[in-house]
């Protein structure tokens, strides 16, 4: 029987499964732990602290000498959960949750560097991403130097010196730019870096970037993994060494912890990710189909779609095109504020990943604090369009986007 965390009891007596389960039965399954109730539901930990039976005992837990939760800023029995159940989807050894999606990515890469170090990432990203590698890591004395598109050679440039670590978002936010995971980790390893991506658009669903030679993952839970608007989460899933030598203790002292209550939120929200995901991607790759043949549309950006430039590095390691659609609309801003205004089912919002479809304009919402000429290197314009696509009916979000497009 697997060793259960400290106070917990065993589920059942009966033997765990001898076969490998498939990881929709592990959205359901993994890291469950009953209380002595036997409920049936996952228990909500609402508790900052945790109770000893003798001085010895809390003394042991400090060192780790008993498995006992110490503070739920470092531990706690619902966040253990979730964070098992996510990394028994991965795939991955460990998995640790943070109260945000940022800070997730902060921590996995801030933990690796020093005065000194140098770091590599794709070029196309979040914009508060690009704000960490570009603005504050330097401040650090860590050089920071960015890589655009996919192309073997540029990227063989770029890693053929020291690094201490590379940092890639594919598919990126929010033209859907696709990095090959296998290719850049292969180049990264030889010159001893880590290889962080940040898997959110994709969701693990649809993309699992440690079989594909990455070291570490990194989530903003609040996309797809909640994606029904309700929380803030991020999530960091590597190996036993990685998180033993560099995370934890930077996490420990640190404090980006996530709260019981959103982490009870998504242990449950993990029971229904794949088939919300896959729901998702299917309506999306119709409506990029739609989108694409429409004569007021500029340019569609879609890894489902044959004519991305990087379509078959998607189909090597992604599983779907997944549920963002990046387009230019002709006419410029005008048009694409024009066409957020007419939507009728659509939500204009700067979330992604949610139940809901809704949509931006990201030159002035979430890439506004990147320069002009950052988010031109980037591929956005002020007709640039961002969509993520819910759980709607698919037929009626052609009719809305066709309706707002006709007006």
């Amino acid at each position: 029987m697997t060793k259960r965390p400290w106070g917990y009891q065993p589920t059942s007596d009966r033997p765990d499964p001898d076969w490998k389960v498939q990881p929709q039965t592990d959205a359901v399954r993994a890291g469950l732990a009953r209380s002595g109730f036997g409920e049936t539901s996952e228990a909500l930990y609402l508790s900052s602290g945790f109770t000893y039976t003798s001085a010895q005992e809390a003394a042991d837990a400090f060192t780790d000498e008993t498995d006992h939760f110490v503070y739920s800023r470092f531990a706690n029995p619902t966040i253990a959960m979730f964070e098992k159940r996510l990394a028994a989807i991965e795939g991955a050894e460990l998995c640790l949750a943070t109260g945000s999606g940022m800070s997730a990515m902060f921590a996995s890469l801030a933990c690796l560097v020093s005065a000194g170090d140098r770091v590599v990432a794709s070029a196309a990203m979040f914009s508060s991403c690009h704000v960490v590698l570009t603005e504050i890591l330097p401040k650090w004395g860590v050089e920071v130097d960015l890589v655009a598109g996919n192309k073997k050679d540029v990227w063989s440039a770029a890693l053929s010196r020291p690094t201490k670590a590379v940092f890639i978002e594919t598919p990126s936010n929010p033209l859907l730019e696709i990095v090959d995971i296998q290719m850049v980790s292969d180049l990264a390893h030889k010159v001893g870096a880590k290889v962080i991506v940040d898997n959110a658009v994709a969701s693990p669903v649809l993309q699992q970037p440690l079989k594909h030679g990455a070291d570490i993952v990194m989530y903003s839970a609040t996309k797809h993994i909640d994606g029904q608007g309700r929380v803030l989460a991020g999530a960091i899933l590597g190996d036993f060494n990685y998180f033993q030598e560099s995370l934890l203790p930077f996490i420990r002292h640190t404090g980006p912890a996530l709260s019981a209550f959103n982490a009870w939120v998504l242990v449950k929200s993990l029971e229904t990710m794949t088939l919300r995901v896959n729901e998702m991607n299917a309506s999306t790759q119709k409506i990029a189909e739609f989108l694409e043949s429409h004569s007021s549309i500029e340019l569609v950006r879609y890894p489902g779609l044959k004519s991305h430039p990087d379509f078959a590095t998607a189909q090597k390691q992604m599983s779907g095109g997944g549920s963002i659609i990046g387009l230019n609309v002709k006419g410029g801003k005008a048009k694409a504020f024009e066409l957020l205004g007419n939507l009728r089912i659509m939500d204009i919002s700067n979330n992604l990943g949610d139940s809901k479809s809704l949509a931006t304009h990201p030159a002035s919402t979430t890439h506004r604090r990147l320069a002009p000429d950052v988010q031109a290197a980037m591929g956005i314009t002020d007709s640039t369009v961002r969509i993520s696509v819910g759980l709607e009916h698919v037929d009626d979000l052609i009719k809305d986007l066709g309706q707002a497009l006709k007006r």
